[in-house]
């Protein structure tokens, strides 16, 4: 994730938009095992902040020869997509590779049988979609997951930053986490992620591939009245198109707040504004681009300087191992 933004983001913007758009074919092929589908596609059709240029994108197909594919699609330089739901992707696309799990990937049908068994934990491919987690946990009473309401990611996504609200986070659920690293399949107790505030301490370049999750009983009740305050709290939340909240909250203060106080909504570039409704909610209106919306990053960062992207930016690589689409 970008751990800074500073002054000369907009040199680096400028050179970001200088690379063409690589000219690559959209077309579709299948490796000689069939376990991988690769494809030439624009990042803004992948991302739900809808920006982002061309890359080159490895869906994985069958979760039997999952260790197989996944050497093959780490073979170069790569990148992992959940939902996309927290991604700033550069107009002149990405250079690396984009590994996406494909449907085959989705675990929910898992997780109904062991709800129904009454089973205490879960292993839960990386790619099942977090909201359909949380709706089936909540009908069965399980709690735990009710905080995560609203919250647009597949759970290795929310796991890897350990995402969440006021009313919880992952690392409230989580046991044990299965990465693929080093060329190897290995599981890691919750114990050795390190989980912060936004924050999972993974080894360098795993791939989060499935999590054990806990399945603690509860009232149905209970589990519905926190629903009800979680969703109550995201109401006043944008309906356009966004990567939900662009800042970290400083200690012991929100950032929404203080742009409010700075009186920043509204404040727009191009086809991107800081959201009325929510003042850490950069919303792409229909025709914004990632210069507009690191512009607005920027100025933002120029009037509260403590505030801290949230969101991963994917760009060119710079000097620091960081990505160039906001940082220095």
């Amino acid at each position: 994730m970008c751990g800074k933004l500073v002054a000369t983001c907009s040199a680096h913007v400028e050179e970001m938009m200088a690379v063409p758009e690589a000219a690559r074919p959209n077309t579709t092929r299948v490796t000689r095992l069939e376990a991988v589908r690769i494809t030439h596609m624009p990042l803004r059709t992948l991302t739900t902040l809808g920006v982002g240029g061309d890359a080159e994108v490895w869906e994985l197909r069958d979760p039997e020869r999952l260790r197989v594919a996944l050497e093959q699609a780490t073979a170069a330089p790569y990148r992992v997509l959940g939902a996309g739901s927290n991604i700033l992707a550069a107009d002149a696309g990405v250079l690396e590779r984009i590994i996406k799990f494909g449907r085959a990937f989705n675990s929910l049908p898992v997780l109904d049988a062991a709800l129904a068994r009454g089973d205490k934990q879960v292993w839960l491919s990386a790619a099942t979609p977090l909201p359909g987690i949380v709706r089936r946990t909540a009908s069965a009473g399980v709690s735990g997951f009710a905080g995560l309401l609203g919250v647009p990611a597949v759970l290795g996504g929310a796991i890897a930053m350990n995402a969440g609200t006021r009313f919880g986070a992952m690392s409230d659920v989580v046991n044990q986490v299965e990465i693929f690293v080093d060329g190897k399949l290995e599981r890691l107790p919750a114990s050795d992620l390190d989980f912060a505030y936004r924050h999972t301490n993974l080894p360098a370049g795993a791939i989060i591939t499935a999590a054990e999750v806990r399945l603690t009983a509860a009232s149905v009740a209970a589990v519905q009245a926190t629903l009800t305050q979680v969703d109550a709290a995201r109401r006043g939340q944008p309906k356009v198109k966004s990567a939900g909240c662009a800042f970290k909250n400083p200690p012991q203060d929100s950032a929404g707040k203080l742009i409010d106080e700075a009186g920043l909504k509204g404040l727009r570039v191009g086809g991107a504004m800081i959201a009325f409704e929510h003042g850490n909610f950069i919303v792409n209106l229909g025709t914004a681009t990632a210069r507009d919306i690191c512009t607005l990053l920027e100025r933002v960062r120029a009037r509260l300087p403590e505030l801290e992207p949230e969101w991963r930016m994917w760009g060119v690589p710079s000097a620091e191992g960081e990505d160039a689409t906001c940082a220095a």
